[in-house]
């Protein structure tokens, strides 16, 4: 089958004939098409344009134009695929931004109606009112679509009790690429179809199928999680000819789905986990058969690499006590009697040869042992000596019965390729999850990748196996079915596809005539950036390019952060642009750095389109699994960009923002006068490149440190000695934050002091990529608090941020180092005292962590103290919106409010009026003040506020 000649059509042509025909959400920008280079799989290939559609009809329109063209459709959920199922030359289909409604919900018919782009999530919240749920829930659960599940029949951690996609789909509509839209019911001989005459598609279908069926009978539907290929067995005449279910799984290489029937489960009244511990991973491998026949809902395997990942990224107290081992069956049983679930429970644990067993009937606890299998698939993507772990080898299956085997070889095959691994996966389902340190980025690394990939399918193959046991063959795995399939099955498939798309453009080399595995990868085409850098990426060997390739596509910054007690990614959760995105960004840089597509350099107009709206929260340096720092990367980019060179008017008037706090401290009423004089502000608003809409604050009469020397006599001059480091905003603008911290250090028996001289972290500088300078007022307040034992506590989250985490990488010194490990915020300091705080008892309190606070020093602390005080707090995720500079900017303020409007200001206005708003940021309270007229309060002011 040949290619689409899809040459001929440039970007703009094509933009402009699918504007001819109504179809307004199409990007040809640099930055949009680098956005979408990439899935979460090793592979690179730039589109011509994105398209956008608002409705099926527009999703037939796109395919029959550019069949017309020559221009191969690639269909996109969220693009977490690992396998390059959702990259392509032509147009890419993101069916995620508009057609993501849940239509409807039949509880009597237990059946959902979904649009393509419904995240999985969404179908869960939309169900379980009615006691029901979609049975199928891979790790990405939070982000990825019903649509790219259909894509990749994706299975999840509980498919022993509710099956594969495939099993769950009720009826699907497609647009093929023959031009006909089918309307297909799953389980009923023959089908229906959108067109008055007979269905061409379907006809020729029959035809392929008859005269396959021996072929199919003996090849197909082997066991459980043979997903590679096509899934023809649902053709065969005692299946009644389910073309919707063999649909499932063809990766949009036939045709693209435009809605879905699904069909929903009820919710089992109670669910029992048993943890078993086991040796090694390939004797829980052998023991996964003895699970099954208590017909668990989900048998999942780890080890100990996985959990050592978790607990060196997440602490400690992110891994609770394991059985006794050195690998783990997750097992759980599920039934409408607590006694007798538990029962199963322990007959589980008695009959499966573990080394030790825990069965959890808590479901708090519950989920925190599933969140190691959970965080680790994402962990994943570093090795444990902190080495990129690619996805090459992700989801191969063998038969349950055969997997410890598989597993003792597979390990052998890794050492003699001198690579490492972290194996997990659905081991009641045979199928095996692993991130392994191939040498991509290293000289003949690809040919060691394709060598082994190679190595590995014939291992699998020769165990009966599948080498996708659901992620899909993708450019991964489709040059490899020869060794899975034989010629009269790849045949087969060549003449199904022959049906639905003739021309072939539907996501052209996957599964037929597929490209090489080793063609457009990613990484190999990334060169070293080390040079002239300001700040020394030291977990990436300080290389720029490494820093960005953390990115693997994961998509975890495209989740809904709701209730999530997450920050990742608030401006992707105001604008659903892929490219505002944290993978978004990186994807952009990643481009950069390769120079074909992006051209520019750190000047490119599409590298600063992307972090426009990047709000340098921090979110993803702790959210993110692998550790994207997008702050980190813009500051950086903005420093090389405009060294040499003007900058942006804000980068003067908000960058230097504490020298003119400074100045204005010398006369603050006036200042404060001036500004407030009839027209002064708007001017001044407009010379600073401020949005009107904003107000200036007010400067304090007094000044903190003024206030700390004028009453030093009426403080106690006994206690341990503690630094207090007192940041500008503290200083110039709130003192009163900086007066009730004093008090709360006092009250826990402290003796607080102040360095000599006013310190600042430079953060502002920072913030807007002045890191030559950041770098010089950083070494004074280093060399300033570096002086002594005491601890240090930081009353700015931000600040406080900065002292912990941005010193070391812009200064990289020793005593850079010191500070960081003495520097506390205030509730860590409290808590690891075991302070007893002013009891809060009946105190409502709505909690808006600052974005630093819980991406560098985490909120557990603060959690732990309010807890401790007896109040009833509510932690928001998310951010406030304001985000210091960012807010303020002109061309920010609407999407500073509509970040603020995704939980904050909601959480506000149905608060009680006397509610506490926490808000320890003075950029959150500058926001809640600005958007709502309530005030925040800073932990210090909530505790000071009850001491007696």
């Amino acid at each position: 089958m040949s290619g689409p000649a899809n040459a001929a059509t440039s970007p703009s042509a094509l933009a402009a004939i699918l504007g001819r025909a109504g179809i307004a959400d199409v990007h040809i920008d640099g930055a949009r098409r680098a956005a979408y280079s990439s899935d979460a799989s090793l592979y690179r290939v730039t589109p011509k344009a994105v398209v956008c559609p608002r409705s099926a009809h527009e999703v037939a329109a796109v395919i029959s134009l550019c069949a017309a063209e020559g221009v191969p459709v690639t269909a996109r959920g969220a693009g977490t695929s690992v396998a390059g199922n959702a990259v392509g030359t032509g147009v890419v289909l993101d069916l995620s931004r508009h057609m993501n409604k849940v239509v409807s919900i039949d509880p009597e018919a237990r059946t959902a109606v979904v649009e393509p782009g419904t995240v999985q999530a969404v179908l869960q919240t939309a169900a379980r009112p009615y006691g029901l749920r979609f049975g199928p829930d891979p790790s990405t659960h939070t982000r990825c679509t019903i649509g790219g599940m259909m894509g990749n029949n994706a299975c999840g951690s509980r498919t022993l009790g509710y099956g594969r996609t495939s099993d769950n789909v009720a009826g699907l509509t497609v647009a093929t690429g023959a031009g006909e839209v089918l309307s297909l019911t799953s389980g009923i001989a023959g089908a229906s179809v959108t067109r008055p005459d007979r269905s061409v598609v379907l006809d020729e279908l029959h035809s392929v199928t008859a005269a396959g069926l021996a072929t199919i009978r003996t090849e197909f539907a082997r066991f459980g999680r043979q997903v590679s290929g096509y899934a023809l067995e649902h053709l065969l005449p005692e299946s009644k000819f389910d073309v919707a279910r063999m649909l499932v799984g063809s990766e949009g290489s036939l045709g693209v789905v435009t809605e879905a029937t699904v069909r929903l489960v009820t919710e089992p009244a109670h669910r029992v986990l048993v943890v078993l511990g086991y040796p090694d991973i390939a004797s829980a491998g052998d023991a996964s058969p003895a699970v099954l026949v208590f017909g668990p809902t989900a048998c999942e395997g780890i080890d100990s690499r996985i959990v050592d990942v978790v607990r060196d990224r997440k602490g400690s107290s992110a891994v609770p006590p394991l059985p006794r081992g050195a690998a783990w069956l997750f097992v759980e049983v599920v039934g409408e009697s607590l006694s007798e679930t538990v029962d199963s429970a322990h007959r589980v644990g008695r009959s499966c040869g573990a080394l030790d067993s825990l069965v959890v009937t808590d479901s708090a606890q519950a989920d925190a042992l599933w969140r190691i299998r959970a965080d680790g698939a994402g962990l994943a993507g570093r090795s444990p000596a902190g080495l990129p772990a690619h996805a090459g080898w992700e989801d191969a299956a063998v038969p349950p019965t055969r997997l410890g085997e598989y597993l003792r070889e597979f390990d052998s095959l890794m050492d003699d390729f001198g690579l490492t691994g972290l194996p997990y996966g659905h081991f009641g389902d045979g199928c095996l999850h692993v991130r392994i340190d191939l040498p991509l980025d290293k000289p003949g690394g690809t040919a060691v990748f394709r060598d082994f990939l190679l190595s590995a399918s014939k291992l699998v193959a020769g165990y009966g196996g599948s080498l996708s046991g659901e992620h899909g063959d993708g450019r991964a795995r489709g040059e490899l079915l020869p060794l899975m399939y034989s010629a009269e099955a790849l045949n087969l498939f060549a003449a199904v596809k022959n049906v639905f798309d003739p021309e072939n453009i539907l996501n052209p080399g996957v599964i037929v005539d597929p490209r090489p595995l080793d063609a457009d990868l990613r990484v190999p085409a990334a060169p070293l950036i080390r040079r002239a850098l300001a700040l020394s990426y030291h977990s990436d060997g300080g290389d720029f390019t490494q820093a960005v390739h953390r990115c693997t596509g994961v998509g975890k910054c495209r989740a809904d952060t709701t209730n999530s007690g997450v920050v990742m990614c608030p401006s992707y959760q105001a604008t659903r642009d892929e490219k505002d995105s944290t993978r978004g960004r990186a994807r952009v840089l990643q481009e950069m750095i390769n120079g074909s597509n992006i051209t520019g350099g750190w000047r490119s107009p599409e590298v600063h389109d992307a972090l426009d709206l990047c709000l340098s929260c921090k979110g993803c340096a702790s959210d993110c699994p692998t550790g994207v720092d997008m702050a980190a990367y813009k500051s950086e980019v903005l420093h090389q960009s405009y060294r040499g060179r003007l900058r942006p008017l804000t980068h003067y008037s908000l960058g230097w923002l504490p020298r003119w706090a400074k100045m204005a401290s010398l006369a603050p009423r006036v200042v404060n006068a001036a500004m407030n004089a009839p027209g002064v502000s708007t001017v001044a608003l407009a010379a600073a490149g401020v949005d009107r809409r904003r107000t200036i604050p007010a400067f304090a009469p007094q000044t903190f440190r003024s206030w700390f020397h004028a009453s030093r006599a009426e403080r106690a001059t006994n206690g341990d000695q503690v630094t207090v480091f007192v940041d500008s905003f503290t200083n110039y603008f709130t003192p009163e934050v900086g007066v009730a911290t004093i008090r709360v250090l006092e009250a826990a028996g402290y003796r607080p002091q102040l360095t000599p001289k006013q310190q600042c972290c430079g953060l502002t500088w920072i913030s807007t990529g002045q890191l030559t300078g950041a770098k010089k007022i950083l070494e004074r307040t280093v060399n300033a608090l570096d002086s002594g034992s005491a601890p240090i506590v930081g009353i700015e989250p931000s600040c406080t941020g900065v002292l912990r985490s941005d010193s070391v990488e812009l200064l990289n010194t020793d005593a850079a180092r010191r500070v960081a490990e003495s520097t506390k915020t205030l509730a860590e300091l409290l808590t690891d005292r075991g302070w007893e705080p002013p009891s809060l008892a009946g105190t409502e309190v709505i909690a808006q962590p600052h974005c630093h606070h819980h991406a560098v020093m985490g909120w557990s602390p603060d959690a732990q103290l309010l807890n401790r005080a007896g109040a009833d707090v509510r932690r928001l995720g998310g951010c406030c919106g304001l985000a210091g500079n960012f807010g303020v900017e002109k061309g920010h303020y609407e999407v500073s409010v509509a970040i603020a409007e995704q939980q904050l200001l909601p959480a506000v206005r149905s608060a009680d009026a006397h509610a506490t708003i926490l808000a320890d940021g003075y950029s959150c309270r500058t926001q809640l003040s600005d958007l709502s007229g309530r005030r925040g309060e800073h932990l210090a002011q909530l505790l000071a506020g009850r001491l007696h």
